[in-house]
């Protein structure tokens, strides 16, 4: 079996995330026995849904959190049993695939119940009431596999026997005392006592051994309707293993069951299991399905829940700056100052000599189309334009075409809340001591956002004064112009005019030439902050 490893960008992923992560996932399961997975940490934003659907790309998977989950682990996929197999026919389950546990279905797969190896060990050494088959509603079937019997005669397909388990082990009269009309009676070869037995209106007469059963003995038991079963053990096994037909049903824990989601995350039940410190827990779907179930060796440091980590980062790819990221262990990092990832990606593609997929090839067009404004961002390098022509020979389209097209399905604000519109692209830093947000829309139509200012506003100071933002701003790209619009919240959003050397009106500045929040709002933002703290 394959190890998994998801790949993902940042939260609210913009494209060039979205892209590099598909991109580098084709490449990991190029190259490495491995099972690699893009995922996102977000919703798709408008540019990167037009990107996907243009080069018929599946959309990564939606994960909420990279903490481990009950579906991350091993889920012993033991099939889960029925409510009416015998209690014999569990236990060699248990046997044969070396569990302790057994959940126990409905018709529709739904968990009503658990059976353990400790309620069967229970079971076998208890003395019963010598009703319990009737008590149990044990059917036939379990008493012949149980006893790996025949039916010498029975009437019905499912005949009751309401009454006690009995041993013919006496004189023929004496069995008459003791026996009465609806008794399971066990017996052997003596065909006095097989007489006596059925008429006394025994329900079902168990004989051991194999014998044969007279002709004389099958129609007395047709005249008074009672079952005729012939199993190979003797009377001794008979009356031990007879008990053991009882539906499993009966005995199994219904109530107060400790059982398990798939996307259980393990940090909130690893309590629960220290707790209980049972073998093995039953595992659900969001429907009650049984999936399987899940084997915890305490003595076993590797298998102890405590011992669960959170997944693990193998290896970063960027082109940001490096903030306060920590692992536990070294790991595979490449930093480039390039204007998108995806030209790292591609370039990890042709440095080992592998061509990417024609939609690969197209969506990391996209994305470094994207992240360099079409080579009009300030981040943008040679490398980019070199990576970019080497990959449109591979998908083949028309650059400039296909880029207008995809900034204007990705800047179209219509019909987006103020909420999304300021989250489809935003970042958090701290900046020496203080606390900054930064959201960055690119438009194509900046004057057509002007309605929408003054409720953005209201937005971004509830945001700045609920969570603690010193400095909050929105860039408003203009992609054709080359500039951008900041509206700027928060007690310290005179840092901006101090940054910018430059008035602010209403809270809002036009800053011609600004089009990257990497290299042209922070670095020079980190400057002003620091000079005023030293």
């Amino acid at each position: 079996m394959k190890d998994t490893l998801y790949i993902t960008g940042h939260k609210n992923p913009d494209t060039d995330s979205i892209c590099a992560a598909i991109a580098y996932a084709e490449f990991k399961n190029k190259t490495g026995n491995i099972k690699a997975i893009p995922i996102r940490l977000g919703e798709v934003n408008r540019e990167s849904q037009f990107i996907l659907d243009y080069f018929d790309v599946e959309k990564p998977l939606f994960v909420e959190t990279m903490k481990t989950q009950i579906s991350d682990l091993n889920i012993d996929n033991i099939a889960a049993v029925s409510p009416e197999i015998s209690l014999r026919m569990a236990w060699e389950i248990m046997k044969k695939n070396d569990i302790k546990t057994l959940p126990v279905t409905d018709r529709d797969n739904k968990l009503i119940g658990l059976a353990s190896i400790t309620d069967l060990a229970n079971v076998f050494t208890d003395i019963w009431d010598s009703g319990i088959l009737a008590k149990s509603n044990t059917p036939i079937e379990n008493i012949l596999d149980t006893l790996s019997a025949n039916i010498i005669y029975s009437k019905d397909q499912s005949p009751k026997y309401p009454g006690k388990i009995l041993v013919a082990a006496m004189e023929p009269d004496s069995a008459k005392k003791s026996i009465e009309p609806g008794d399971i009676v066990i017996c052997g070869n003596r065909e006095d006592t097989q007489e006596a037995i059925i008429e006394a209106k025994a329900s079902m007469m168990i004989v051991t051994g194999n014998p044969e059963v007279s002709e004389s003995i099958i129609e007395k038991a047709k005249a008074n309707n009672c079952s005729i079963l012939s199993t190979p053990y003797d009377t001794y096994t008979t009356s031990k293993l007879i008990t053991q037909s009882i539906p499993v049903g009966y005995v199994m824990a219904k109530n107060n069951i400790i059982k398990f989601r798939e996307d259980d995350l393990v940090d909130d039940i690893k309590d629960i299991m220290l707790k209980t410190r049972f073998r093995s827990y039953p595992v659900v779907d969001a429907t009650n399905h049984v999936v399987g179930s899940i084997s915890l060796d305490h003595n076993e440091k590797t298998q102890s829940v405590d011992g669960i980590e959170d997944a693990v980062i193998l290896e970063i790819i960027d082109h940001h700056r490096i903030a306060d990221i920590q692992t536990g262990l070294p790991i595979y990092f490449r930093n480039e100052p390039v204007g998108s990832t995806s030209t790292i990606v591609a370039s990890i593609f042709f440095e080992n000599g592998i061509r990417p997929s024609k939609k690969t090839a197209g969506i990391l067009v996209a994305a470094i189309i994207s992240d360099t404004l079409m080579f009009r961002s300030p981040t943008s390098t040679n490398i980019d334009r070199l990576v970019l022509k080497r990959l449109t020979e591979i998908v083949d389209i028309d650059v400039e075409k296909f880029a207008e097209n995809m900034f204007k399905a990705g800047t179209s604000l219509k019909g987006k809340t103020m909420e999304e519109i300021f989250h489809q692209d935003f970042k958090v830093f701290t900046l020496v001591d203080l606390k900054v947000g930064v959201s960055q829309v690119g438009t194509m139509d900046i004057e057509g956002f002007e309605s929408m200012k003054e409720e953005m506003l209201v937005l971004m100071n509830k945001k700045a004064s609920e969570n603690h933002f010193n400095v909050l701003i929105l860039m408003l790209t203009n992609i054709l112009k080359d500039g951008s619009e900041l509206l700027i919240a928060g007690e310290n959003k005179d840092l901006v005019s101090k940054t910018f050397n430059t008035t602010i009106e209403n809270d809002c500045v036009y800053l011609p030439g600004i089009l990257s929040r990497k290299k042209q709002i922070i670095p020079p933002l980190t400057d002003v902050i620091s000079s005023l703290r030293s």
